[in-house]
């Protein structure tokens, strides 16, 4: 079976969140003894040779070779058009006529598409089983962002959007099946009411990787840790300092928080001027910060999908005390798995909880790690995905007129 795979970031190495998903899938689809054409693109020289390293897990990949100021410039260019302007960040031309030669010299037997951003490479092919894997709704997170930023600002990002709303609406009716990566995210696609096949399969993590040692931590450390060039976690960091870390600090003077993610922001940077903060910027394996917590804390206001770093704390076996909206990507129970925790006051309380009570964090250690083995682990998200491909092949072929040789 040969499948044509599409996604936004070349999905090698897997170290962050857009990455992570795509190669497990392809990396699956491989092992089950697909023929899998890998194409994405490449922002960089390093990032198109750390990216040929996916040669052992699929059978063949092609990059779009893009340079950043032409994207945004392909940005701006769609502010005034109904097409949303972060789809012209990752389209290139090159990979579009990569995308339309593998169309016209080989035979698919189906094309998987992960994020909306690149669906518009393929959402005209037809005589083809797609599937359109969304993971989180991206319209969802700008008008999101909106609230979070001064207007005009705010404006800019209700535009955006309300414009890959519709986007999402349209690909969503030209595919034969649509999915997403946690069930609040399927209901919000299912919402649409586009009259596409939908269906959801979780991330997953690898908790062979991300795995307890010792046990050994510092009861006066906590983490965070995320990407801090991505916004949301900007925000979190900066209201999380701003009005919960003093409260800690009174009850429990020698606490440290650790901000541990690449390429932090001038703002991100001047948090480590605050008394007990570190901003590490970019490290070469976080697992050593996270394993060293008493706990890891993501109370981010802004979350769609599934936070692969609660995944992976719970996994190395550290307890994560979180936000309503990061746990709703989460497949664990509140209290029993996880804290999850609103406002200043109620996150303080959560921290001190564990930091002040090694029996509560054994247990919550403990149980995490049992739900990510049980409930977030590749192997099962995989299946899930198995079965919604047959899914959508079978739905597919009914649909086939019969030839006349099928008909006796």
């Amino acid at each position: 079976m040969n499948v044509l795979y599409l996604c936004h970031r070349f999905p090698y190495p897997p170290k962050r969140g857009g990455k992570i998903r795509p190669f497990n899938m392809i990396r699956h689809l491989h092992e089950a003894g697909l023929r899998v054409t890998v194409c994405s693109l490449a922002r960089s020289v390093a990032e198109a040779e750390e990216g040929a390293g996916i040669a052992p897990h699929c059978t063949a990949f092609e990059m779009g070779h893009v340079r950043e100021p032409l994207q945004y410039a392909r940005m701006v260019a769609r502010l005034p058009l109904v097409t949303p302007s972060s789809m012209g960040y990752f389209h290139s031309p090159e990979l579009a006529r990569k995308v339309r030669h593998l169309l016209a010299t080989q035979r698919w037997d189906l094309i998987f598409v992960h994020c909306s951003s690149v669906a518009p490479y393929v959402e005209h092919v037809t005589g083809v089983p797609k599937i359109l894997d969304f993971g989180d709704m991206d319209s969802q997170k700008w008008l999101e962002y909106a609230n979070y930023k001064p207007f005009p600002l705010s404006l800019g990002y209700t535009l955006e959007g309300t414009k890959m709303l519709w986007a999402e609406k349209r690909l969503a009716r030209r595919f034969d099946l649509c999915t997403a990566t946690t069930r609040a995210e399927w209901q919000t696609l299912d919402g649409y009411a586009t009259g596409a096949a939908t269906d959801w399969f979780p991330n997953g993590v690898d908790a062979n990787f991300f795995s307890p040692t010792d046990g050994a931590y510092d009861a006066d450390t906590i983490s965070f840790i995320g990407r801090m060039d991505y916004y949301p976690n900007q925000e979190c960091m900066a209201r999380f300092c701003k009005d919960v870390w003093p409260l800690l600090k009174q009850r429990r003077p020698a606490l440290k928080l650790l901000v541990v993610g690449a390429d932090p922001s001038p703002e991100m940077r001047a948090l480590g001027r605050i008394p007990g903060v570190t901003v590490t910027g970019s490290v070469r394996d976080v697992r050593p910060y996270i394993r060293g917590s008493a706990l890891m804390v993501a109370p981010l206001a802004i979350a769609r999908g599934t936070q692969n770093k609660i995944l992976e704390a719970m996994a190395m076996g550290v307890p994560v005390v979180t936000s309503p909206a990061a746990a709703g990507g989460v497949d664990a129970e509140a209290e029993r798995h996880f804290l999850v925790a609103d406002s200043p006051d109620e996150i303080a309380r959560a921290v001190l909880r564990i930091v002040e009570n090694p029996s509560e964090r054994a247990r919550l250690a403990v149980a995490g790690r049992d739900r990510m083995l049980t409930n977030h682990a590749w192997p099962r998200s995989m299946q899930r995905l198995d079965a919604i491909i047959e899914r959508c092949r079978q739905s597919y072929a009914a649909r086939q007129p019969q030839t006349l040789g099928n008909t006796a």
